[in-house]
This record gives structure tokens, C-alpha cells and sequence, in this order.
């Protein structure tokens, strides 16, 4: 038997729980009439949504700027902001009715998150971790977001079934970087669900290294 979301949210967010049960209320509600989260999605936006983005929040360094690429209704970003108010996250996003709703749900929660209005491949700043869900293929989204991640840095891109596939058929052109791929299967913590599949979230961690001097090794 799963524990409540209650439980959860009191586990990750501590004191932040109500503003994220809040957040799942505005997703059901205001996300689908605008259309961000499909209607079928209303009763699953805590398990198959909240909780999916909950493990990735555990990964980021200490007090680190973190940026949501494609964010689309704020998952994982503003899930993220509210597990982890040691980040400073910034949240991108092209089309305009989701910048909205992105400007709204922060501003009625309270959250110090940074909201551009653009595309990723126009913002001219590095941060030390970079995170996307369902944005696009892995290859197109490591092109995309490779300037944004600053040495030392990361790739976090939360991936589906297929995200093995998806790092075994990335080019040469990929695998030349300075960089080293893994991929991370993590689950909620302390048991939180009854059945281990339900946490699970798959999580593509792309590591960004200097790049070799000639003559050495990359």
C-alpha cells in the first residue's frame, strides 16, 4: 500500500509541503483547462507527475544554479525549486501561454525562480546543472543545451524506457566531447511506495569535462 502524497511531500519538501500540494492542484485544474497536462492526466498528476520528478532532486550540488530547459508547466523546474531552496533555478520556455502560467504559479507560490521567455539556444549563460523532461530526443538535446552547461557541469535529461537506446545511438559527434554518460534508475526514498515501480525515474546524467590539452588524453 502506498503512503499518502501528504507524506511525501511532507519527506521532500519539509516545509514547503502545502505550496507543493498546492502546485499538484494547479497542474489538475488551470494546466489542463490551458492545455499544458492532457484531461486523462487529472488523476495521476501527483503519482505519475510530482513523484517522477522528485528523485532528480537529490543529484543537484549545494546552493548551485540549476537551469530548466523546455520547461514547459514547470516539471521538473518548480518541483525542484521547492524541494531545494539552496538552488537558484531558472526556468526556459518559448511559447508564451506556458510563460504565463509559469509567471502565475510563482508568483502565487512564492518561489524565487528566474523565468525566461525564449529559446535555450539564445541564452548566452552557463549553469552548473541543466535539467529537461520529454524536450526532445537525447542527441538533438545535448546539441541544444551543450553551451549552457559549464565545465564541471551537468546533463540531466529525464528519459523514458527508451533512454538506454537513446545513449547507445548517440554519434560520434557526441561521444567526441569532453563528457561521460550515465544512466541513473532512482526511486523515491525510505520505501515511500508500496510498489518500487512507481518511483522510478530514469535520468540520463551527462558529466562535462575540460576539454584536453594537446597532446593529452580526453
Amino acid at each position: 500500500m502506498s503512503v499518502s502524497r501528504e507524506t511525501i511531500a511532507l519527506h521532500y519538501f519539509k516545509e514547503r509541503r502545502d505550496k507543493a500540494l498546492r502546485y499538484s492542484e494547479i497542474l489538475a485544474t488551470t494546466g489542463i483547462e490551458r492545455g499544458l497536462i492532457g484531461p486523462s492526466e487529472a488523476d495521476r498528476i501527483w503519482n505519475r507527475h510530482i513523484e517522477n520528478c522528485l528523485p532528480i532532486t537529490t543529484l543537484f550540488d549545494q546552493n548551485s544554479r540549476v537551469v530548466d530547459v523546455g520547461s514547459g508547466a514547470g516539471l521538473p523546474g518548480i518541483v525542484i525549486a521547492l524541494a531545494r531552496p539552496d538552488l537558484k533555478i531558472t526556468l526556459i520556455e518559448p511559447l508564451p501561454r506556458r510563460v504565463e502560467f509559469l509567471r502565475e504559479v510563482v508568483a502565487e507560490l512564492e518561489i524565487p525562480c528566474e523565468i525566461i521567455h525564449g529559446k535555450a539556444a539564445r541564452v548566452e549563460r552557463t549553469f552548473r546543472h541543466v535539467t529537461a523532461r520529454a524536450v526532445a530526443p537525447l542527441e538533438k538535446l545535448i546539441l541544444s543545451t551543450w553551451h549552457l552547461i559549464e565545465v564541471g557541469g551537468s546533463l540531466m535529461a529525464m528519459k523514458g524506457e527508451r533512454a538506454q537506446e537513446e545513449i547507445d545511438n548517440l554519434s560520434q559527434k557526441i561521444r567526441s566531447k569532453p563528457i561521460k554518460i550515465e544512466l541513473k534508475e532512482l526511486y523515491l526514498e525510505n520505501d515511500l511506495v508500496g510498489h518500487k515501480e512507481e518511483g522510478l525515474s530514469r535520468i540520463v546524467l551527462l558529466h562535462r569535462f575540460p576539454k584536453a590539452k594537446k597532446g593529452e588524453r580526453a
